[in-house]
């Protein structure tokens, strides 16, 4: 078994996220919305229960090549682990910046850039299908002989890194740090939408390759956050492929088939100048902007934070048991959790069929904790679980009741 320390680091995750929420509150900053931070992590929900299954091709490819063509296998030291981590943040630049200027790649990545928000909750919005486009930018490490195990390590370790730096609560740090590493104010210039920010910034780490690489941008006014066409939805399956439906739609209007093929690969915005050339990103104008929110009850809003924390917890017991699970244990309840994270969407953006799907998301529920616990074999037990049915569909029918139908989504 192959431990991701991203993954043992979850609980830390939440207490950070915890903090900053807190010392929000107490200074009077409002940079957490619950519609948004619940996106935003059900992003990374989705990504993790996804990641379960890609990891056979990311790391599987990894390892074939590491174990057939690699030219040494490198030994098991503090100083190779060292050489390793600054090697990934290379390849993780060139992986980050090409996602941001090959139309296809950034399908995958623009789910992370997709919050108008900026706090920690935004470094847990990951995409689902980022890895297929990413991760043979990593073969040259299994060719120079470093280990699959090394690898998922110095790979962990990176993205913890990034954990960190996706707050406004840090302003600048000491000139000799903010020269050599990534930090929250170089980072929050990487998730802006300003012209001027956009594509600067891809470091992981050391911010040191967008100065050799002539990709770097100093933070100067404070950001807006926010990809140039917003995603306007709390649906996490959409949010994952909302570019690429944007892409597809591109690409039939497209009269020639060289273009439609350069277009999947061209930067995000091209089109052929016959059809009038490249989008360029507009300037902000913070007179008319608003950002995307939606109005729901207080009763259902504290009704999808206490299942979004009994879903955590399950997720967080999806993740910890993969390697005890078979493949259609594992299909089960990685549907479960997705169809969840959706279900909360849809009650968050007010659908009409969010609250039907709802209803069937508790049977589901039930029926996948059933299945955990005793199988498929019939037994009296059941009688307790069809009555806990009863039970949840009652408080839900009373909250349905109870709750008037809201506003519509709208622009704040």
């Amino acid at each position: 078994m192959i431990i991701d320390p991203t993954v043992i680091a979850i609980p830390v995750y939440f207490l950070l996220i915890g903090i900053e929420l807190i010392v929000h509150r107490v200074q009077a900053v409002k940079s957490y919305r619950l519609n948004d931070a619940i996106t935003n992590i059900n992003c990374g929900v989705t990504s993790q229960v996804t990641g379960a299954f890609l990891k056979v091709l990311s790391i599987g490819v990894y390892t074939l090549i590491f174990e057939k063509f690699r030219i040494i296998e490198l030994p098991n030291s503090a100083l190779v682990w060292i050489m390793a981590f600054i090697a990934y943040d290379f390849f993780y630049y060139w992986a980050h910046r090409m996602s941001h200027q090959v139309n296809l790649f950034w399908g995958g990545h623009s789910v992370h850039h997709q919050s108008e928000e900026y706090n920690l909750s935004v470094a847990l919005r990951q995409s689902s299908t980022q890895t297929i486009w990413t991760f043979a930018f990593y073969i040259p490490m299994a060719i120079a002989g470093v280990h699959p195990i090394l690898l998922v390590s110095v790979s962990g370790f990176n993205l913890l890194y990034q954990f960190w730096i996706h707050t406004e609560s840090i302003n600048k740090l000491p000139r000799w740090f903010e020269a050599i590493f990534n930090t929250p104010s170089h980072h929050r210039v990487h998730h802006a939408r300003n012209p001027k920010y956009i594509d600067k910034n891809h470091a992981g780490t050391f911010i040191v390759w967008d100065k050799l690489f002539g990709t770097f941008k100093a933070e100067e006014e404070r950001p807006v956050y926010g990809i140039t066409k917003n995603l306007n939805s709390w649906n996490p399956i959409w949010a994952n492929i909302a570019h690429y439906s944007d892409m597809w739609s591109d690409v039939k209007t497209i009269p020639k088939w060289s273009d439609k093929f350069r277009y999947v690969f061209e930067k995000p915005g091209w089109l052929p100048d016959y059809m009038g050339g490249y989008r360029a990103p507009e300037e902000v104008d913070l007179i008319k902007y608003r950002k995307f929110d939606t109005h729901t009850a207080a009763k259902l809003n504290v009704y999808v934070l206490v299942q979004y924390i009994i879903l955590l917890a399950g997720t967080a017991m999806f993740l910890f048991n993969l390697d005890k699970m078979g493949t259609s244990d594992k299909l089960i309840f990685a549907g479960v959790i997705i169809y969840s994270v959706v279900s909360f969407g849809a009650l968050f953006e007010n659908r009409n069929w969010g609250f039907a799907m709802e209803s069937l998301r508790l049977i589901f529920l039930a029926l996948t904790a059933f299945y955990a616990f005793f199988g498929l074999n019939p037994d009296p037990i059941m009688i307790t679980v069809a009555a806990a049915i009863l039970i949840m569909f009652q408080i839900w029918l009373m909250l349905v009741r109870k709750v008037p139908l809201p506003a519509k989504a709208q622009l704040k």
